[in-house]
């Protein structure tokens, strides 16, 4: 198993902890199964992002890939510094 596939696994068993079994995507909000988890970085590698643990985050294959698709990610206009679900 990679390191990279251990820190999904750690990042996701903590935060399955902390909110009681139920892992929400970063992007879209839903709750991700552990088979469909992924690692997301926060504040992309290109925009000068690192690989550090607070700026990584759980998020289903098929949202992290729509969103590297689409090149940003949509800020929530209720809720500075949050993303907007739903898209």
């Amino acid at each position: 198993m990679s390191r990279l596939s251990l820190t999904r696994d750690k990042i996701y068993k903590t935060v399955a902890r902390q909110l009681h079994g139920q892992v929400p995507c970063w992007v879209c909000g839903e709750h991700v199964l552990p088979a469909a988890a992924t690692l997301e970085h926060i504040r992309p590698l290109s925009e000068g992002g690192n690989s550090h643990a607070e700026n990584l985050a759980i998020s289903h294959e098929v949202c992290n890939s729509q969103r590297h698709a689409k090149g940003a990610v949509p800020e929530s206009p209720t809720i500075p510094g949050q993303v907007a679900r739903g898209i």
